[in-house]
C-alpha cells in the first residue's frame, strides 16, 4: 500500500509565544524536510507534545498539515488515545482528512495483557481503510507488543504496513523480521540508549522513525536508508558512529525538550514549549550549541547567521 523506507522523521508541534498552533511554523518545518530528502512525517507523536493538544487543536493540525503535505510527502499520524473507541473515531477522521496512513499504540496506564492488546489492535486497524502501524514502546506506555501478536494482526490486515519499535531488544527485531517475513515494515527509534538503528537495518528493517531528522534531515536520511548493498551498509555506520554523540545530546531530557532548544538555537520556529514541560537552559543548552557549531550543523542549517 505504501512503501515506508529511509528517514520517517517524527515532528515537534510548534507554538507561537502565546501557546498557539503555529501552522506558518509547521510549514516551514515541514518544507525543509522535503528539502533535505526526508521520506515520510510522522505527526501528533510523544514529540509533538500530543498530550498537551486539545482535540480541536489535533484535528486540526490534521486538517493544515495534510493540506500543506498532499502530494508531496507521505504522512502518517498519531491516532493513539485512551480508549480503542476513541482510537478508532480519530483514525477515521485523519482517513476522512486525506491522510496517508495512522499510527496506533497500546492505550498508557491500563496494563493490559497481550490478548486485549491484540483485541485493541484488531479493532483499530480494520476501523479504516488507510494503511496502519503500531509504535511499540513499552518504557511510554507499560506493555510489550510481543511479536507473535504482531504477525497476527499481519496476518489480518493488509492495511497494517509499520511496526515503529522502541526497546533496546534486537531478539525483538528479529523475531518480527522473522515471522513477517518483511510484509511489515520494521522502522526504530534513534534513541541512544537502545541504539537499534544498526541492528534494525541489519536484521532487514528499512528505516528510522527518528526525531534527530528534526535537526539533521540530510544525514539522518543517508544512515537510515535501507542496507541494499555492502557500500550502502558501511556509509551508513560510518555516518551513524559520526552523528551519534548529537543524538545522545538530544535525548538528554524527555522529547521534545531539547529538540525545541536545537530548534531554536537554528532560528528555525517550534521552540516554545507548553506546561509542564521546561525549557532547556543552563550549561546543557551551552553545550548543545557548542556540538552544533563544532560539527558543522549551524553553519549547515542555521536561519540569518
Amino acid at each position: 500500500m505504501i512503501n515506508l523506507t529511509g528517514s520517517f522523521v517524527a515532528m515537534p508541534t510548534p507554538f507561537t509565544a502565546d501557546n498557539q498552533i503555529d501552522y506558518e511554523g509547521f510549514s516551514i518545518l515541514i518544507d525543509r524536510q522535503i528539502r533535505y530528502g526526508t521520506s515520510q512525517l510522522f505527526i501528533l507523536g510523544s514529540a509533538g507534545e500530543v498530550t498537551l493538544l486539545t482535540i480541536e487543536e489535533k484535528k486540526k493540525i490534521v486538517h493544515e498539515v495534510i493540506k500543506m503535505t498532499q502530494g508531496r510527502i507521505p504522512v502518517f499520524f498519531s491516532a493513539a488515545s485512551f480508549t480503542t473507541e476513541q482510537s478508532v473515531e480519530f483514525a477515521r477522521y485523519c482517513e476522512k482528512e486525506g491522510a496517508d496512513g495512522v499510527i496506533f499504540t497500546v492505550p498508557p496506564y491500563v496494563l493490559i495483557p497481550q490478548t486485549a492488546a491484540f483485541v485493541h489492535f484488531d479493532t483499530c486497524m480494520g476501523s479504516v481503510g488507510i494503511p496502519c502501524g503500531i509504535y511499540n514502546n513499552p518504557s511510554r506506555l507499560g506493555v510489550l507488543v510481543e511479536p507473535e501478536t504482531i504477525k497476527k494482526l499481519s496476518d489480518l490486515h493488509p492495511n497494517f504496513v509499520v511496526d515503529k519499535e522502541a526497546m533496546p531488544s534486537s531478539e525483538q527485531l528479529v523475531q518480527v523480521q522473522r515471522l513477517c517475513g518483511g510484509k511489515i515494515k520494521i522502522m526504530c527509534c534513534d534513541y541512544p540508549k537502545y541504539s537499534i538503528v544498526l541492528p534494525t537495518l541489519a536484521v532487514g528493517g528499512t528505516g528510522t522513525a527518528n526525531i534527530g531528522g528534526n535537526i539533521i534531515p540530510e544525514e539522518a536520511a543517508f544512515y537510515s536508508r535501507p542496507w541494499t548493498s555492502m557500500d550502502i551498509m558501511e556509509s551508513s555506520r560510518e555516518a551513524y558512529f559520526k552523528w551519534f554523540p548529537l543524538l545522545q545530546q538530544l535525548y538528554m531530557f524527555s522529547n521534545p525538550i531539547v529538540i525545541k532548544a536545537a530548534l531554536t538555537i537554528l532560528g528555525l520556529p517550534g521552540g516554545h514549549l507548553r506546561k509542564p514541560y521546561q525549557d532547556y537552559t543552563g550549561h546543557h543548552r551551552d553545550e548543545l550549541e557548542k556540538m552544533l557549531d563544532e560539527m558543522g550543523v549551524i553553519a549547515k542549517y542555521g536561519i540569518g547567521r
